[in-house]
């Protein structure tokens, strides 16, 4: 292999590449020989698939507020439906209330009937037995020394009416109790259905209690995820902007690095003749072609190096190669650090040293051509490899 420099050659190389990034001293972003087109349909790629995402972003986020609308309704109709319940349980707990009121009433009215009943068995009882200790004797003594037989037969009316009295008092309070008690039977009964109602209400409102914690927490799940949905809407949106506002930049620029092509186009150039090359130059070159063109052909090699000492030829650009390279935002593996990776190891190989000499002897294959790129739809130019020269 062809010997391109002499030996401690490459570490003054370096040494030179040190200094001069130490003159140069500003960022470089990443930006490769006329990227500006590619920065434009990269970005116009960017923003298309932002939109998407936007449009996704907003699908989703009117599908979280569908299903949120759908739940405050489930909601709404729930909370109508506990209110109802309990309404019914409050009139259920009154019902019962009354219904315990009227047991009470009841027993104690049996009671008072109780005593009634054995009061007037006990006066019953009282007359039978006064009846029954006077005898027939009594009786007849009793006719014979009343006044008139008049008197005597009003007498023993009189004792008849009140046994049928007390016949048809008694027969009254029995039945008076008989019915006291069959109403306290179907209070007891009602009550207790009253208390199956009332359990079935609990139950249902215990039911309801819990749909409605259920949907409130769904609610609130969908509630976080729209927050997050939407934050990530504004986030899209920042990002839409900042695309647009490169976009517009970008397109600026495209506008100045064509109008910079027409200008050194008919700008005054320099005979390669009159240049002097820096030690240094051969190194810094073929590494530069190496990582802008090591994977093309010999011919996209050359090319690379035909635009860069082209523009070191042109009036507009630097006059050196170290200048060239390092302009800012021009290359892309300067701001990278590809190209220090590559310096620092030397990878340029046999044909991008052959390319960088004959380069820098004055050999084009694209003409006056200062900026290449990877092809886009409407860009004209010299095609070789996969770039177009322009």
């Amino acid at each position: 292999m062809k010997t391109y420099f002499k030996r401690g050659t490459k570490r003054r190389i370096a040494f030179l590449v040190a200094a001069a990034l130490m003159l140069v001293s500003v960022p470089f972003p990443s930006y490769a020989t006329s990227s500006t087109r590619q920065e434009i349909e990269e970005k116009e790629q960017e923003k298309d698939q932002l939109e998407d995402q936007m449009d996704a972003n907003q699908q989703e986020l009117d599908g979280l507020k569908g299903e949120q609308k759908s739940l405050k309704r489930q909601l709404a109709d729930l909370n109508e439906q506990l209110t109802a319940i309990s309404d019914r349980l409050t009139e259920l707990e009154q019902q019962i209330g009354d219904k315990e009121q009227e047991i009470a009433d009841t027993a104690q009215a049996l009671e008072d009937a109780r005593v009634k009943e054995q009061w007037q068995y006990a006066c019953m009882e009282k007359r039978i037995q006064y009846a029954y200790e006077m005898g027939q004797e009594n009786l007849l003594d009793a006719f014979f020394s009343w006044e008139s037989f008049a008197r005597f037969l009003n007498l023993s009316i009189y004792t008849e009416r009140i046994a049928e009295a007390d016949d048809e008092m008694l027969d009254q309070i029995i039945a008076n109790r008989e019915f006291i008690e069959s109403e306290e039977i179907r209070l007891q009964q009602e009550i207790e259905e009253l208390d199956y109602l009332k359990v079935q209400a609990e139950t249902e409102k215990s039911r309801v209690s819990g749909l409605i914690s259920q949907t409130s927490n769904r609610m609130a799940d969908y509630a976080d995820q729209i927050s997050d949905a939407e934050a990530e809407a504004r986030e899209y949106e920042a990002d839409l902007k900042k695309l647009e506002e490169d976009l517009e930049s970008l397109k600026k620029k495209l506008q100045q690095e064509i109008a910079m092509s027409q200008r050194a186009a008919n700008a005054t150039w320099r005979n390669i003749s009159d240049v002097t090359f820096a030690d240094g130059d051969l190194y810094l070159l073929a590494n530069l072609i190496y990582c802008e063109a090591g994977g093309e052909p010999y011919e996209g090699k050359l090319a690379v190096g035909a635009v860069v000492i082209n523009r070191m030829l042109s009036s507009v650009y630097p006059d050196t190669v170290l200048g060239v390279i390092y302009q800012k935002k021009q290359f892309s593996p300067v701001g990278s650090g590809r190209l220090a990776l590559a310096l620092a190891d030397n990878k340029a190989n046999a044909d991008c040293y052959k390319a960088a000499e004959e380069a820098m002897s004055g050999l084009s294959n694209v003409g006056n051509c200062v900026y290449f790129r990877t092809p886009i739809p409407g860009l004209t130019g010299i095609s070789i490899g996969g770039h177009i020269f322009y």
